[in-house]
């Protein structure tokens, strides 16, 4: 039996070198499924996507989907992508095992955690908020972890100021006053330990209908790590979504990070969809 894809439309292009197009995956010409494959909005004309990809129910558990997405592949190629990228729900456990076994990598994680009662921080350690004279070398410090973020995933430095640039205005357009966001400083025994930025995501609610919050960056002091100050911190995140009246508070892990990944597994935080990646050779 011979899968190929087989277009359902036109390419479809934007600005910066996007492109897109869907597609049948057809079984000896016959149609057994969908796929749609992009190139990322983020990492650009570089990065291929597989956007979606269906089977049809009677066709399923016979190595369709993994011959459309190996034939996917190949397409990609042709579109002059260099690396392949996925964004998997954690409940998608057969999408998850396909990608696993065609060599994908996890580069990250979205996790988030219900909340209930506010927690309690503990003994000797106390937050403030981060102070205007604070903000301009804070302000920095994100910014450039950012572009070295996006560095990371293969924007080009260019790309990758500018793409820093918008998002930490549209993130912060008035700064440390910005509405709903929460600068904090972490105080242990007198010691500046650690910061977290975290912020209510407009228009975003969790399953009970409440807001939820989101964890931007939470960072210890190199010397203060080890101590269960990243703890502290993540309680503090806590209590501000509490009293903003949101119900649960989301993350991003980068793949990789055991020690963050133990700390919000310890915490009660759940994965709630994977960021995959594999290199097109």
């Amino acid at each position: 039996m011979t899968t190929t894809l087989r277009p359902t439309g036109p390419e479809e292009r934007s600005e910066g070198g996007g492109r897109a197009r869907s597609y049948e995956v057809c079984v000896n010409s016959r149609p057994v499924g969908t796929i749609r494959l992009t190139t990322d909005a983020l990492l650009g004309p570089a990065a291929g996507r597989i956007e979606h990809l269906r089977v049809d129910a009677a066709d399923r558990h016979r190595g369709r989907g993994t011959v459309a997405a190996l034939a996917a592949e190949e397409v990609l190629r042709g579109w002059g992508c260099t690396q392949l990228v996925a964004s998997v729900p954690a409940s998608a456990t057969t999408a998850l095992g396909l990608a696993t076994a065609l060599g994908y990598r996890e580069r990250g994680r979205n996790m988030v955690k219900p909340l209930t009662g506010p927690p309690t921080l503990p003994g000797g350690s106390a937050i403030r908020s981060l102070t205007e004279a604070e903000y301009p070398a804070w302000y920095a410090h994100e910014r450039a972890d950012y572009v070295k973020d996006l560095l990371e995933r293969g924007l080009s430095e260019p790309q990758a100021e500018a793409k820093a640039e918008h998002d930490c205005a549209t993130l912060l357009p008035r700064g440390r006053e910005t509405p709903g966001t929460w600068l904090r400083v972490l105080v242990h025994d007198g010691a500046e330990v650690g910061t977290l930025w975290v912020a209510l995501r407009e228009g975003r609610a969790d399953a009970a209908g409440t807001g939820e919050a989101y964890v931007f960056s939470v960072e210890v002091a190199e010397e203060h790590r080890g101590r269960g100050h990243g703890r502290t911190l993540m309680l503090a995140a806590e209590r501000d979504t509490l009293a903003a009246g949101a119900r649960s508070l989301g993350l991003h892990v980068f793949g990789g990070n055991t020690p963050a990944l133990r700390l919000y597994a310890s915490l009660g935080y759940q994965a709630i969809e994977y960021q995959l990646c594999k290199p097109l050779l």
